[in-house]
C-alpha cells in the first residue's frame, strides 16, 4: 500500500516539517523518533510510505504535525481529529492533504469539552451527498451554524456544479470528530478544480453564502485506484459571533436554606437555576481544594491548599451524605446551623468545626457500607495516587497538631515503605478511611453539581493555583519539584505597594520537564473531572516566577527566575562605576533615619544600627540584617500596637534600600531591585550615574528576558494545553513580559481584561469594546473592591471615568447608584469578547432593592493584606434570589439584548 501525506504550509528559511503519530510507522509519538517531510513545491510538504499489506494496521492510526524553527524551538499543530482510517477508506493508494491547524485559530475553542459536550449540543442535520464512487473525500470543520443549515462544496468541475448556487452539494452531518464529509468521484481532465464551502438552508431551500477569503485549490488528482483525503481544516466563515456571560462567586460564598454557614457544592444547582433564569451559560468559582492546615480562620485562604488534588471538607452537604437513614445526625445540630445561618459573613472556624464532627458520626455509622460499594471503589482506584498520601499527611497533621511537616517529630520525610506500615495499623487505617470517606462524598457531589449545570446548558469554570503550599501533601511527598528555598510572589504594583509574599514554594521546572510534567497533567486530568474551562491563576508564572528569598518578609525584595543576570562588566562598559557594597547593600543615612523615624532615629540607631566605617553611616546590626529577624524580634507585638508596627516597617524599609540583589550561589551576578528609582540609595547618586542606571535597569526588565521567558513557557505551556480538553483562560494581569499576549495568541488561551487593569500604560482604563474575542471581560474580580466599593474609594478617578468612560457631563454621584452600576455591566455585556463575567455582587448592583446596603461589605479579598480573612457571604439566599422576577428579568433582557 502506498501511503501519501501532504501538507500546505509556507515555510520561512531554516524551517522543517515533521509528522508524528500514535504507530511505530510514525514514531510512536516520539518527537525524537518524527518523520521529517520534504518540501514538494506549490507550499507542499509531504512523506511518502509504502506498507506491505499485512503491516497495514487495523485500526485508526492519529497523527499530528511539528514544525521546527530556524532557532531550534518546536511548534505542534493543533486539535484532534487527524486520523488515518485504513480500514474505512479502502484503497492501495491513499493521499491526504491537510491544513496546519494553529492553536490560534478562534474556532478551536468551540472543539473543547464545554463547547462540544454542552453549549453547542445540538448538531444540524444534513443530506449526504449520493456518489456512485469516490475518488476524493472532503472533509471540512465548522460548529456554529444555526438550525437547519448545513455546509455544502461548489467549485468549477462539472461534478461540483460549475459554481451554481441553485444546486450546491450538501455534506454529511460530522461525526464524533467534527468533520462535515462529502465523498465525491472527480474527472481527471477537471484538475486543477477551484472550489468553496458555503451554507444552506435545508428549511428554506436557499444557498446562503459562500466562506470567506479566496477560492480553495485542489491539485491532486490522484488514479483509478488511489482516494485522496482532503483535510480542509476550517470553513472560512464567521468564528466571533457566539458570545456567554456567566457569574463568578466563591463556594464558601453561597448561602441556600440548606447551608451551615458556607456554602457547598449542591448549592451550585441552584446557582444554575438562577443562571438559566437569567441568560447566563457559564459558573465561575475560586480554588474548591482543601486548605485545612490549622482548623483555624487563617486557612480560609483558597489558594493555599494541602493538596492540589483533595476537595475540602467545608463544602460538603452533609444532608446529602446522612441520607433519610441518618438524617438525625444533622438536624441535632439544627441550633448551631441556625445560628451559623444567621451571620453575614462566614464563620470558617466554626464551619469547620461542625462539618467535621458530623462528618465523623456518618461515618461510625455508614463509612463500612460506603467502602463496600462499587462506586467508592472505582473512585479509590482511579484516585489512590493523591488520596491515600493526602489521607496520610492528614491523619499525621491531626495527630501532630500541625501540617508543618518538617517540624513533625515523625515521618517528616515521605518514606512510602514505612507509611505503608503505619497505615496497617488498625486505629491508623479505620482514620485514614474517614479522609478516604471525605473525598469520596465530596467529588460525588462536586460531580453531581457539574452533570446538573450540564443538563441545563451551564458550564463551571475552575481557578488552578499557580503555587502550591509550602505545607502541603504535594511538597512533602516529592519536595524535589519544588524550590522550597524560594517564596513565590509578585512585584510591586498599584495594589500592593510593597509586592506581594504568597510564601509557596516556586516550581523547579527542570525537575518536572523530566517525567514530562506528570503531576501537572494529574492535576489537570483531576479537575477536568468537575470543570469545563479553567482559569490559570497568574499565567505569567509559566514564563518566569517573581521569586523571594526566605530571609525577605516583603515581596519588593524578590527578583524574576528564570532571569538573564546583570554581571559586573556590564557596568564598565557603560562607564558606570561598580562599588559591590554601595549598590547592594542598604545605604542608611542620618538623613534617613530621621526621615523614617522622626524623634525616634537616635533610639532606631542605638537599638538596631552600628556605624558602618565612614562618618554618618550605617549598617543594620548582625540580629537584625534581615527582614525576618526583624519579623522575629516585633513577633510578640499586637495588632493594635502601631509604635512597634510603624517601627518594623521602618526596619523593612531600610533592608529593602538597595540598589542590586545578589543572590545566595550565584555571587557576581545581579537582579536590580524593583522600582530602583523610588530608593533613597539611588537617590543619593550623582545623576549621570542615575541615569546610566536607568539605562542598565530597563535593558535588565523590559529588553533581554523577553525571548528567553517565551521560550521557557513554550517548553511547559503546550504540554499542557494538549493534555486537557477544558477551555482555558489566563490571568494575565501585572507586570506583563511584551511575549505573553504572541504566546496566549499562539495557543489560543483565553485572555483577561479587567476595566480597571488596562494593559496599555498610556491608558486609565480598558474598554471593553476593544477586547480581543478570545478573553474573558469583567470589571472586577474577587482581589479588588466591587464595582460600587471602587466608585468610593478616588472621587479624582471616578469623576474621570463617569465623564470620559461613561460620556456623562457634570459632577459624578458620590455613590454608584443602580443606573451607573448597570451601565457599567452593559458596557461588558456589549463587549465583542467571548465570555463577560461578573461578580455576583456586581450584577446585584444594578438594582437597588435588592443590592446590598453597604458597598465595603461585598470585598472578597485584599491582596496587600497576606492575612486577609476571605468570609464574604450573599446576604439573601439562592432560593430568594431566584424570586426575585423584577431583577431577573432586567438582567436576563441585558444578557438577551448583548447577544449572549
Amino acid at each position: 500500500m502506498k501511503l501519501t501525506i501532504q501538507l500546505r504550509f509556507y515555510t520561512r528559511f531554516g524551517q522543517t516539517l515533521f509528522i508524528s503519530g500514535n504507530h511505530p510507522l510514525l514514531g510512536n509519538n516520539n518527537p525524537e523518533q518524527a518523520l521529517p517531510m520534504h518540501y514538494g513545491g506549490k507550499d507542499y510538504w509531504e512523506i511518502q510510505l509504502h506498507i506491505a499489506p499485512l503491516e497495514v494496521p487495523v485500526s485508526d492510526i492519529e497523527y499530528h504535525f511539528l514544525l521546527r524553527d530556524a532557532d531550534g524551538t518546536w511548534y505542534e499543530d493543533w486539535g484532534e481529529g487527524r486520523k488515518l482510517r485504513f480500514q474505512e477508506w479502502k484503497t492501495e493508494d491513499l493521499l491526504v492533504t491537510d491544513t496546519w491547524n494553529n492553536a490560534s485559530f478562534y474556532l478551536n475553542a468551540f472543539y473543547t469539552e464545554p463547547f462540544r459536550e454542552v453549549l453547542l449540543q445540538s448538531k444540524p442535520g444534513a443530506v449526504a451527498a449520493k456518489t456512485i464512487k469516490s475518488s476524493h473525500l472532503f472533509r471540512v470543520r465548522y460548529p456554529l451554524l444555526p438550525k437547519g443549515q448545513v455546509l455544502c462544496l461548489l467549485g468549477s468541475s462539472l461534478i461540483m456544479g460549475s459554481w451554481d448556487t441553485a444546486q450546491p452539494l450538501l455534506m454529511r452531518e460530522p461525526k464524533a470528530d467534527g468533520y462535515w464529509e462529502l465523498p465525491l468521484y472527480l474527472l481527471n481532465g477537471d484538475f486543477p478544480i477551484t472550489y468553496k464551502y458555503g451554507i444552506y438552508d435545508t428549511a428554506g431551500k436557499r444557498f446562503v453564502r459562500f466562506e470567506d477569503g479566496e477560492n480553495r485549490v485542489l491539485y491532486a488528482s490522484g488514479t483509478a485506484d488511489s482516494l485522496v483525503v482532503v483535510n480542509d481544516g476550517f470553513a472560512h466563515l464567521p468564528d466571533t459571533s457566539w458570545k456567554g456571560a456567566g457569574v463568578a462567586i466563591p463556594v464558601f460564598s453561597l448561602r441556600s436554606k440548606t447551608s451551615m454557614g458556607c456554602g457547598d457544592f449542591t448549592d451550585l444547582k441552584q446557582l444554575t437555576n438562577w443562571a438559566v433564569r437569567t441568560g447566563l451559560r457559564l459558573i465561575q468559582i475560586l480554588p474548591v481544594n482543601d486548605t485545612t492546615a490549622t482548623y483555624k480562620w487563617t486557612d480560609c485562604y483558597p489558594y493555599a491548599a494541602i493538596s492540589a488534588f483533595a476537595l475540602h471538607p467545608v463544602y460538603l452537604n452533609l444532608y446529602d451524605v446522612a441520607g433519610d437513614e441518618n438524617a438525625a445526625v444533622v438536624k441535632a445540630a439544627a441550633k448551631e446551623k441556625k445560628r451559623l445561618e444567621a451571620l453575614d459573613v462566614l464563620d470558617y472556624e466554626a464551619v469547620i468545626q461542625l462539618k467535621m464532627d458530623l462528618s465523623k458520626q456518618l461515618y461510625e455509622l455508614q463509612g463500612k457500607k460506603t467502602a463496600a460499594s462499587s462506586d467508592y471503589k472505582a473512585f479509590f482506584a482511579a484516585n489512590a495516587h493523591w488520596l491515600v498520601p493526602y489521607a496520610r499527611f492528614s491523619y499525621l497533621r491531626d495527630k501532630y497538631g500541625s501540617a508543618h511537616f518538617s517540624g513533625w517529630p515523625e515521618h517528616s520525610a515521605y518514606d512510602e515503605q514505612e507509611l505503608e506500615a503505619l497505615s496497617k495499623k488498625p486505629a491508623v487505617k479505620k482514620q485514614l478511611g474517614f479522609y478516604y470517606f471525605l473525598q469520596y462524598h465530596l467529588h460525588k457531589q462536586l460531580r453531581e453539581a457539574a452533570a446538573y449545570a450540564h443538563s441545563k446548558g451551564i458550564i463551571l469554570k475552575g481557578d488552578i493555583a499557580i503555587g502550591i503550599y509550602r505545607d502541603s501533601v504535594d511538597a512533602w511527598q516529592q519536595p524535589s519539584q519544588y524550590h522550597m528555598n524560594l517564596q513565590a510572589g509578585a512585584p510591586p504594583d498599584d495594589f500592593a505597594v510593597k509586592g506581594q509574599n504568597w510564601g509557596f514554594p516556586t516550581y523547579n521546572w527542570e525537575k518536572m520537564q523530566q517525567d514530562g510534567f506528570a503531576w501537572w497533567k494529574q492535576r489537570l486530568a483531576q479537575m477536568g473531572h468537575y470543570f469545563d474551562a479553567f482559569r490559570i491563576d497568574h499565567i505569567l508564572g509559566f514564563f518566569r516566577i517573581w521569586s523571594i528569598p526566605q530571609h525577605a518578609v516583603e515581596g519588593i525584595l524578590g527578583y524574576f527566575v528564570p532571569a538573564l543576570p546583570v554581571y559586573g562588566h556590564e557596568f564598565e562598559e557603560r562607564g558606570i562605576w561598580f562599588d559591590h557594597k554601595r549598590y547592594t547593600r542598604p545605604y542608611i543615612t542620618a538623613a534617613l533615619l530621621d526621615t523614617l523615624f522622626g524623634e525616634e532615629a537616635r533610639k532606631v540607631a542605638k537599638a538596631f544600627l552600628e556605624e558602618d566605617g565612614k562618618e554618618g553611616l550605617y549598617k543594620l546590626k548582625p540580629a537584625f540584617a534581615t527582614q525576618r529577624q526583624v519579623e522575629a524580634h516585633f513577633a510578640g507585638a499586637d495588632a493594635t500596637d502601631m509604635h512597634a508596627l510603624k517601627l518594623r516597617q521602618g526596619l523593612y524599609d531600610l533592608i529593602s534600600n538597595v540598589i542590586l540583589l545578589e543572590v545566595a550561589g550565584m555571587e557576581g551576578q545581579f537582579h536590580f531591585r524593583f522600582d530602583m528609582q523610588d530608593t533613597y540609595s539611588f537617590q543619593q547618586l550623582d545623576m549621570d550615574t542615575q541615569w546610566k542606571l536607568k539605562q542598565l535597569y530597563n535593558n535588565y526588565f523590559f529588553e533581554r528576558q523577553d525571548a528567553f521567558w517565551k521560550r521557557e513557557a513554550m517548553q511547559k505551556l503546550p504540554v499542557l494545553k494538549k493534555v486537557t480538553d477544558m477551555l482555558i483562560c489566563g490571568e494575565d494581569l501585572g507586570l506583563v513580559p511584551a511575549s505573553v499576549p504572541d504566546v496566549m495568541k499562539q495557543l489560543g488561551l483565553l485572555s483577561l481584561e479587567v476595566q480597571r487593569m488596562p494593559k496599555d500604560p498610556r491608558t486609565a482604563f480598558f474598554r471593553p469594546y476593544r477586547a480581543p474575542y478570545l478573553s474573558v471581560v469583567t470589571p472586577s474580580t474577587h482581589d479588588m473592591s466591587t464595582i460600587r466599593g471602587w466608585w468610593e474609594e478616588d472621587r479624582a478617578i471616578t469623576q474621570h471615568f463617569y465623564n470620559e468612560e461613561l460620556q456623562h457631563t457634570g459632577e459624578a454621584p458620590l455613590v454608584c447608584d443602580a443606573w451607573i452600576n448597570k451601565e457599567i455591566v452593559n458596557q461588558h455585556l456589549q463587549s465583542p469578547a467571548m465570555w463577560s463575567i461578573f461578580q455576583l455582587q456586581d450584577l446585584l448592583g444594578i438594582d437597588a432593592a435588592i443590592r446590598r446596603r453597604n458597598a465595603a461589605e461585598e470585598r472578597i479579598n485584599i491582596p496587600a493584606n497576606p492575612r486577609h480573612y476571605w468570609q464574604y457571604r450573599m446576604h439573601l439566599t439562592l432560593e430568594k434570589l431566584l424570586k426575585e422576577s423584577d431583577f431577573n428579568t432586567t438582567l436576563q433582557n441585558m444578557v438577551k439584548a448583548a447577544g449572549r
